[in-house]
């Protein structure tokens, strides 16, 4: 196998020769075992896999453990003199942290909640405030600025949970109606394997009872003693049954409510808006169904509208009626691509009782709405950027107003609906996370906070919205953000992300790590390519299943255009994706490896053909219509055309800085390590290629704060090295 380029090499070139060390021989790549193995589709077709032995659901085959624990050995020496950068970057990152920070309070039930930061800490304090005379969600963060938490009843310190772990997150936590029993789900492995615990509010006793292997969601029944809560597979993962629990009973007598056959389906649970319902929620990527029953006495749950293929529905109830958000056809049998509001009675089976309210419209994505007793309030999108649509009950409507050409804005926590003020948030790349609150009846705006970022001056950045053209003639929205004063001489260098499927928008809000590369003359972009749904549903099915390659076409195309209009040098690009989007930055590097100086892959899902040919792994057949069934072989062969670790030539590959975690459960860890196996065998440049497992995380990475900024201030300072950048300006 070739040695890669020594990072310290592109220091060493800015010495004068006098000054140059004796040159440290390059560490050397770990070199890993090839064991042939054949991994067949049901129709036939075999590939062999030399790597294929790294895989261990267990986590426990020493030879595996061992190539991993030499990867990152192997990734401290390549990275060894960057040390330096790292912890800058580290201390810049950190510094434009509020680390006392807290979050906008929000009433329910008679009670202000909120989250809060301490300094120096690395996870939040969940806690609410009675409500009363002069408290509102301005006093109290008042009082939390002022370190005064008189009053203040402390729900979980999940710095204390977490001491003494390698990870630790609170998945969901819920408060009964009656405000004195809390549930909270906790994982401490990073696998999506939660435990429910309970505690009672009123004394801080915790309840023996422990419920494992469940999903985080939890909802409380109106008896205030029932915990309804969703049950995982324990090989596969998937969210396959509804349960209830009653506390003081043991979890193993907890009564079966609904069992999920189809795999294809994800689940969820909920509560309506007016709180008269206990909902039951599952979907595929192209079916929908919800299941409901009374709160206030949870037996069988009637179906709202059975599911049918290619019809997906979402239901929210207010005011006597169900507002459902549905593509169902209408009467003239065109589906809505683009989703409408319907309305149906409170007792409704099907949609035959569905009633249109807000007609399907080509050119607007209805994404989500929020019910009030005054109003209702639907979140869209229109020519690639989101808004907020007001349906007043006199039949006018009016928009929430944006103040730059490229931003993000939705709706925030909507706790009560009887209320005439509603939240949102707003951002750009260039403006932190804004909160405020519109009195619909009067046209008032109340800003209720803005993300500190201390010593950030939104006056040096700008920020814009451009066009590029893709190779079939397809505009693509490209979002930017660079200090001001960048010449467009084409000599910047440029950090390029992009995620492409699923359908979820990556949409341009402020990201305070970006600001370290702006401040060293970086200019980042943001490709909304096909796969998202940034331009509209069809801007989804236009880059998935058969038309997958629009993806990566897309995101090529941008960073061409973006060379060919002068805000990059050809030679000083980087790209930067991960899960999904790490697929998308495999099929780039083989595609177009010429075009890019550094990538960057966290938990690359690589491995496609493979992993969607194993029904044990979690999540492969709820992806069936994402990115096909590869046992049919019109979809085996096309995956098989873009599949990353298939495809890795004999070629020159960009620098690839690749993260994985090795509790994932959503992208297995042996699929990046199998992808830097095989680059290591063919890639036939000098660039590094460092890979780097966290041996205690899971998809997200490290809990805590501050310990994912010691991960991205050192790819951070990977990509800046390789686009020959190391100071600010």
């Amino acid at each position: 196998m070739k040695l890669p380029f020594p990072l310290a090499l592109a220091l060493l070139m800015t010495m004068t020769p006098a000054s140059l060390p004796a040159a440290a021989p390059a560490p050397a790549p770990p070199d890993v075992a090839r064991k042939p193995h054949a991994v067949t589709a049901p129709f036939g077709a075999s590939r062999q896999d030399d790597y294929y032995w790294l895989r261990d659901d267990e986590r426990g085959d020493r030879a595996m453990l061992a190539y991993l624990e030499a990867e990152n050995a192997y990734a401290d020496a390549l990275m060894a003199p960057l040390k330096p950068l790292q912890d800058k970057l580290y201390e810049e990152i950190v510094g434009r942290i509020k680390q006392d920070d807290s979050s906008v309070p929000y009433r329910e039930h008679g009670w202000w909640y909120y989250s809060r930061y301490e300094t120096g800490k690395d996870y939040p304090v969940h806690a609410r405030r009675k409500d009363g005379p002069g408290v509102d969600a301005l006093s109290i963060q008042a009082a939390n600025a002022r370190g005064d938490f008189a009053g203040e009843q402390v729900l979980l310190d999940v710095n204390a949970m977490a001491e003494g772990k390698g990870y630790f997150s609170v998945g969901d936590y819920e408060v009964s109606p009656d405000n004195r029993l809390l549930a909270w789900a906790e994982d401490d492995v990073g696998r999506r394997q939660y435990v429910i615990r309970f505690r009672d509010l009123d004394t801080g006793r915790v309840y023996p009872e422990t419920i494992a292997g469940v999903s985080p969601n939890l909802v409380w029944a109106d008896d205030n003693k029932t915990l309804f809560y969703v049950e995982n597979d324990p090989e596969t993962l998937l969210t396959v049954r509804v349960k209830k629990h009653v506390l003081g009973t043991p979890a193993a007598q907890d009564a079966l409510v609904y069992e999920e056959r189809d795999d294809s389906f994800y689940m969820g649970i909920g509560r309506t808006r007016d709180e008269r319902y206990i909902t039951i929620e599952v979907e595929s990527t192209v079916s929908s169904e919800l299941r409901y029953a009374a709160a206030a006495d949870p037996g069988e749950f009637a179906v709202l509208a059975p599911r049918q293929r290619d019809v997906e529905y979402d239901a929210d109830h207010l005011g006597g009626r169900w507002v459902i958000r549905t593509n169902a056809p209408g009467a003239d049998g065109k589906p809505a691509t683009n989703f409408k509001l319907v309305t149906a009675p409170s007792d409704a089976t099907s949609r035959a009782q569905w009633r249109d309210w807000l007609a399907h419209d080509p050119d607007v994505f209805i994404e989500d709405f929020a019910l009030f007793e005054g109003f209702s309030a639907v979140a869209e999108r229109s020519g690639g950027l989101e808004r907020i649509r007001l349906l007043k009950p006199d039949g006018s409507q009016e928009y929430v107003a944006a103040d730059e050409p490229a931003y993000s804005m939705g709706l925030a926590a909507n706790a009560e609906p009887d209320t005439a003020w509603l939240r949102y948030g707003y951002t750009s790349l260039a403006t932190p996370a804004t909160t405020y609150e519109l009195n619909v009846a009067t046209g008032e705006r109340r800003l209720l906070k803005q993300q500190p970022v201390p010593g950030y001056d939104r006056s040096k950045y700008a920020t814009e919205r451009v066009w590029i053209d893709a190779r079939d003639g397809v505009k693509i929205p490209v979002s930017l953000v660079y200090r001001k004063g960048l010449a467009k001489d084409g000599t910047a260098p440029l950090f390029q992300y992009a995620y492409g499927s699923y359908g979820i928008s990556m949409d341009p809000g402020f990201n305070g790590p970006v600001v370290s590369l702006l401040d060293r003359g970086v200019v980042y972009a943001i490709a909304h390519i096909r796969g998202g749904q940034e331009m509209g549903r069809r801007w989804y099915e236009d880059g998935k299943l058969l038309r997958k390659q629009n993806t990566f076409n897309d995101f090529v195309d941008v960073t061409r255009g973006l060379v060919a209009l002068g805000y990059a040098a050809p030679g000083r690009v980087a790209a930067s994706g991960g899960s999904a989007g790490g697929l998308l930055m495999g099929a780039v590097a083989n595609q177009a490896p010429g075009d890019y100086r550094a990538m960057v892959a966290q938990v690359p899902f690589v491995d496609v053909v493979t992993t969607m040919l194993d029904t044990s792994i979690p999540l492969t057949t709820n992806e069936y219509d994402e990115w096909g069934n590869p046992e049919q072989k019109p979809f085996y062969d096309y995956m098989l055309s873009y599949s990353p670790y298939d495809n890795v030539a004999a070629q020159d590959y960009p620098a690839l800085f690749v993260g994985t975690g090795l509790w994932d459960s959503q992208v297995q860890y042996w699929e990046p390590a199998k992808w830097v196996a095989k680059l290591r065998d063919l890639n036939t440049g000098a660039r590094p290629i460092v890979f780097r497992t966290n041996m205690e995380a899971g998809h997200g990475g490290k809990s805590g704060r501050f310990r994912r900024f010691r991960e991205q201030a050192e790819y951070y300072a990977f990509v800046l090295d390789q686009l020959g950048v190391r100071q600010a300006p």
